[in-house]
């Protein structure tokens, strides 16, 4: 089975391509021109070019006929949709439409009927309560960047409705692990108190601590993918989540522990988002239901996993 993967070089991209190649598909990764040299430990990959803002780009990606696409690309990052959000909307909405209306327009020549897993985000909900948001809950999203995946979702359903093509939605909710950079929070906060550890700081910077958050592995979620694509429903929508919440103060009091440095935390203005979301827990009943997916790994062996990576 041929498997495109878009957005492939990127941080959950570089974990899905070595859980792919293990289970033995054909992996064709699209890259924009210009990205970090990958090499996906040693797994077999085709690499085509993609870029999404370019109509022809991605007509060529499509045109080595994969059975299914998980579309990662994307303006992945809050702040840098906040600084432009036109652009975050070229790239996520925009872009996906393109991506979708190519594999719809093959589908509706003959020449595939692959599925399109589109990777959207928890964050489309918006603000809301402390219940764990269910798929039936309206999206409301409040930043740049989750009105772009909104308006992902919705082009990807469109030509699900036009043309039949098999599209699945997965919404991810917060996910951490090896690899991710230092543009996310936890990732920030390791490298922020290894170095107060070896200055003897005893301060870190942080931006605001308390909005609570559902975390799960990145090989977590990565499996949620693979299963989503044997067993996703047309037109579906799924949550990946863990289903229980913690502060940002609470992972910031865990990873200090792990590091091994006494220090507390210093606000600093700059690192707050005013869209932050107070309160943002996932249900994944559809998706156990589905699937029968479970995360596998505890928060604790999440966050040290994370913290052992940064030391390597």
């Amino acid at each position: 089975m041929k498997l495109l993967v878009t957005g492939a070089d990127g941080f959950v991209g570089r974990h899905l391509v070595r859980r792919l190649a293990r289970e033995g598909y054909r992996i064709v990764a699209a890259c924009r021109p210009g990205g970090p040299s990958v090499d996906w430990d040693g797994a077999d990959v085709t690499l085509v070019p993609l870029e999404l803002t370019d109509d022809s780009s991605v007509r060529d990606a499509v045109e080595v006929g994969p059975d299914a696409v998980v579309h990662l690309a994307a303006v992945a990052s809050n702040r840098e949709a906040a600084a432009d959000p036109g652009h975050a909307w070229t790239v996520n909405a925009a872009g996906t439409a393109r991506l979708a209306d190519a594999l719809g327009r093959r589908r509706e020549a003959g020449r595939g009927d692959g599925r399109l897993l589109l990777v959207s985000s928890g964050e489309v909900y918006g603000p809301g309560g402390s219940a764990p948001r269910r798929e039936s809950d309206p999206v409301a999203p409040a930043s740049p960047y989750a009105a772009s995946k909104a308006g992902a979702e919705l082009a990807a359903l469109e030509v699900w409705r036009r043309t039949g093509l098999p599209v699945v939605i997965a919404r991810p909710f917060a996910h951490t692990g090896p690899g991710q950079d230092t543009r996310f929070v936890l990732p920030a906060f390791v490298e922020r108190l290894r170095e107060a550890k070896a200055t003897g700081a005893r301060a870190v910077r942080s931006g605001n601590l308390d909005p609570i958050r559902d975390l799960l592995d990145v090989r977590d979620v990565v499996e949620a993918y693979l299963l989503l694509l044997r067993s996703g429903q047309p037109g579906e929508i799924y949550n990946v989540a863990r289903g229980e919440g913690s502060s940002v103060r609470e992972l910031l009091e865990q990873l200090t522990r792990l590091v091994g440095v006494r220090v507390e935390p210093e606000i600093e203005p700059s690192l707050a988002r005013a869209s932050d979301i107070p309160h943002l827990v996932g249900d994944s009943t559809k998706l156990r239901r589905a699937t029968g997916w479970a995360p596998s790994r505890s928060l604790e062996q999440t966050l040290r996993g994370l913290v052992d990576a940064e030391a390597d």
